[in-house]
């Protein structure tokens, strides 16, 4: 039986896919490259194809015997979201609409969703465990929730069972450089910090110094891409396993500020960061950190790459050895 991955030329689907693989499992990937990379994309039965694209999915479920789905097609962007919401409602929220119809139509049981810490909106307390509210404050969030919804009604009515995965902030590469992040544009801390010591960026800048944590900046839970990509496979196995249906938070659980974060940068570089302070920028909450208890307990997770300095340095290796990112692999 082999595993879909939905999305699986993206940043956190093309490692997940390198992790599967190394499992042993049975990898196709669908993708529409419209964000994803086809230099990402190993050795794999690969369909060019959108997931909004019912007769395209079903076609591959005709042709492989697909146990499971990996959901990683969404677009991403927050700030975009709230420019353009229809864009992210119509690939998100349609997306999953049609993803979940296909499968259902063709007897696909098994769904683990990308999903992300967008769904809490500002948060109640820290950290934040899964019990807390969901009030997403852009069309990211709210399709991501939305999403979250579809799923569970659809398994409610017609048995297909899921893990949903919610996202704190994804980090690092590959630790032989060979995948890593390239986004465009980039708009993650880490990345953007990289690109001024590339010469692509004159400077970063952090967006505000006035919130309520200790050194004025905000603070953000930072969880490596292969960790992410380790609790996929753990939810598979879950689900396997019998599993119910459950969502889960996946984070370190620890907390780094953007000041922290450059300052782990410079060290493992070596280098100097220019910075620029810039004004607050509307919904960013002062905090957000993650409780991994839930995941750690049931899905018998556990973060390897604890060390900001160890998660950058995957990132800077990655970055130094791909400038253009995959426009040179």
């Amino acid at each position: 039986m082999a595993v879909l991955v939905c999305g699986g030329a993206g940043y956190i689907g093309s490692h997940t896919v390198r992790e599967l693989l190394a499992a042993g499992e049975e990898v196709i990937i669908a993708d529409n490259l419209s964000t994803g990379h086809r230099e990402a994309i190993p050795a794999v039965k690969f369909y060019e194809c959108d997931i909004r694209d019912k007769a395209a999915l079903k076609k591959i479920f005709a042709e492989n015997k697909v146990e499971a789905v990996f959901h990683f097609a969404a677009f991403i962007e927050a700030g975009e979201s709230v420019k353009l919401p229809l864009k992210y409602f119509n690939n998100n929220v349609y997306g999953m609409q049609i993803l979940l119809e296909a499968m259902t139509e063709c007897g696909v049981d098994k769904i683990i969703f990308s999903s992300s810490a967008a769904v809490y909106g500002e948060p109640e307390k820290i950290p934040i465990d899964e019990g807390d509210a969901t009030f997403p404050v852009n069309p990211y969030g709210d399709s991501k929730l939305i999403m979250e919804m579809m799923i569970r009604r659809v398994s409610a009515a017609q048995g297909v069972r899921y893990v949903s995965l919610r996202y704190f902030n994804a980090s690092g590469a590959s630790l032989d450089s060979s995948i890593g992040e390239d986004h465009h544009p980039e708009s993650h801390l880490i990345p953007l910090i990289l690109q001024v010591l590339l010469g692509k960026r004159d400077h970063i800048t952090i967006f505000g110094d006035d919130y309520p944590t200790p050194d004025g900046t905000c603070i953000r839970d930072y969880i490596h891409v292969l960790d992410l990509a380790n609790a996929h496979i753990c939810a598979l196995n879950y689900l396997r396993g019998g599993g119910e249906s459950n969502f889960f938070n996946l984070g370190t659980g620890h907390g780094f500020s953007v000041k922290e974060i450059i300052d782990a940068a410079e060290k493992v570089t070596g280098l100097k960061i220019k910075k620029e302070l810039g004004a607050r920028r509307p919904g960013d909450p002062a905090r957000l950190i993650a409780s991994g208890e839930k995941a750690r307990k049931i899905l018998q997770w556990t973060p390897r790459f604890d060390d900001v300095e160890k998660i950058i340095a995957t990132a800077w290796n990655w970055h130094k050895s791909h400038p253009k990112g995959y426009e040179e692999a």
